[in-house]
Formats: C-alpha cells, structure tokens, sequence
C-alpha cells in the first residue's frame, strides 16, 4: 500500500512547480502588463491637432520616434507683463509624457488646450507605441525622454529656459527621471507613483513583486534629488494609483512644491486627462517660469 506521507509529498511537489511555472511566467510577460500601447495605426494629426505638424527624431540607440508638435498661439487678451510677444518669437513648451496606456492621440484634447492658452506642446510615444520601433524598457523611455527633450530644445518656437515636463502615471517616473538629469523650468506629475513595486503590490499582493521586476521606476528614490519647482496633481478616487502614493512622493520632494488633490476623480476620468482644474494648474506653472 501506499501511504499517506508519499502521496503529500507528489502533492507539494507539484504545487511548488505549478508555483514557480507561474512566477517565471510572471517574469517573462511582466512587460505585456506593464506596457499597454493601443492597437492600431495612430489617426492624422490634422483630424485631432489642427495646425499641429507630424515631426520624428532620433533616440541615441538609433531608433526613429514619432510625435505631433503644437505651436503656442496669442494668449488670451494678448501678451502678458513679462512673457514672449506674439508673431513668432520663443515662448514656453509643455512637453508630455504619457502614462502606460494608449499613444499620443488620447493627449490631443490636453495638448489644444494648452496652446489655446500660448503654450506650445510636444507629444509623441515611447518606443513600441504609436507605430513606433522598438520595445518599452526603463532604459528605452528614458533614452526616448532624452531624445524629445533635444528635439523640444531644437524647435525656434521654444524658450529653452521655459520647458515644463508632464508626466501622467507611468510617464510621471519617466518625466522625474530626466528632471533629475536635465532640469526644466518646472515639473509637473499628475497621478505618479512612488514606485512600480509599490503599485505592483498593491494589484498583485500574491506575487512577490519586488523580487521579479525587471523596470523598477524608483520615483520615491529619485524625488529627494529634483532641484525645480514641482507640482504634484492626483485624484481623490484614483483606483489605479491611490491619492496616498502621490502625496508621499510630493512629500519626498524639497521643494518647492505644491500637491492638488481633484476630488472624486479616478485614474482615467476626464478631470486628470484634459479638465478644467488640471489645465489650469499646468497652464499656471509654465506661464510661471522664465
């Protein structure tokens, strides 16, 4: 006869295997969860940015990136005490970074907003979205910032000194990343993160997420390091990244620097897409510099 210790011992065996088959699997399509680019060809700028122009730049690992770039009109009521006069001459830039979903198309509404204001935007995607060659990776979206950042540098519609990053989400960490290496006239985050394992943890509490990511996103790190004003914004009912991990990295910052909180809004409402308030806020920020 077979006894009882036998057979408990093939049971956990083949638990412990079906438990690691599942970890590894876990480590090798961890990117596929992190990295959620939209299917399909990215419309024509002219249907969504009317008087945006298609540009592309070069990222210093030989790949070729793909945006849309917005000119800044008048203001409203013309020229304010101390900024750019109109009919050409430099003035302040957004440049956005998007969170982990979609491509640069879902920005479009944000980034006419911004010009209707004066401000000139580029938008444009990660490798590996929107068309784009290549494949997410920390270190790729950091070369991609990089890369935007000297394309931004370049444009003649553009103060150097007055580019304000944006980062939503997932681009929040990418946009701190390079505030600490290159720093803008401000930084803006909205709904960031303290770090990807903190996020990890907070979806996937059965998985041993610190140990198994490959992109760690070290945002609560890097913070104590940024040297320009910062303005964090996130939503009250985010679901995604909780209102308490965007304080703790606002809080971790030196200043200076200023947390909204928009009440009642979730990760992907339009209020921490393109409304009112966060418009506002960022139009406020970059008019403010320089």
């Amino acid at each position: 006869m077979t006894g009882p210790a036998p057979v408990l011992a093939r049971v956990a065996t083949a638990v412990v295997v079906v438990v690691v088959a599942l970890l590894v699997l876990a480590w090798a399509l961890q990117r596929k969860l992190i990295y959620l680019p939209a299917a399909g060809p990215v419309p024509a700028v002219g249907t969504l940015l009317p008087g945006a122009e298609e540009v592309s730049f070069d990222t210093a690992d030989g790949l070729r990136l793909s945006g849309w770039f917005l000119p800044g009109g008048p203001p409203p009521g013309g020229a304010r005490p101390g900024s750019s006069p109109p009919g050409g001459a430099a003035g302040p830039a957004v440049l956005v970074f998007n969170g982990n979903a979609g491509n640069r198309s879902a920005r479009a509404p944000l980034a006419a907003a911004l010009a209707r204001a004066g401000i000139s935007v580029l938008l444009f995607d990660y490798r590996g979205y929107g068309g784009n060659p290549g494949r997410p990776t920390e270190t790729g979206l950091a070369a991609d910032a990089r890369a935007a950042r000297g394309y931004l540098l370049g444009r003649p519609e553009v103060r150097p000194g007055s580019i304000v990053y944006f980062g939503e989400s997932l681009g929040a960490a990418v946009a701190l990343g390079l505030a600490v290496e290159h720093r803008p006239a401000a930084l803006v985050l909205r709904s960031p993160f303290t770090s990807l394992a903190d996020v990890g943890r907070l979806h996937y509490p059965y998985l041993p997420v610190g140990a198994l990511l490959k992109d760690r996103y070290d945002s609560i790190g890097r913070v104590r390091s940024l040297d320009c004003p910062l303005l964090v914004l996130a939503g009250s009912a985010d679901r995604i990244v909780p209102a308490g991990q965007s304080r703790r990295l606002h809080d971790a910052a030196p200043g200076p620097k200023r947390y909204v909180e928009i009440p009642g809004a979730d990760h992907n409402d339009w209020e921490l897409l393109a409304g009112d308030r966060l418009v506002r806020e960022l139009t406020a920020v970059t008019r403010g510099p320089g």
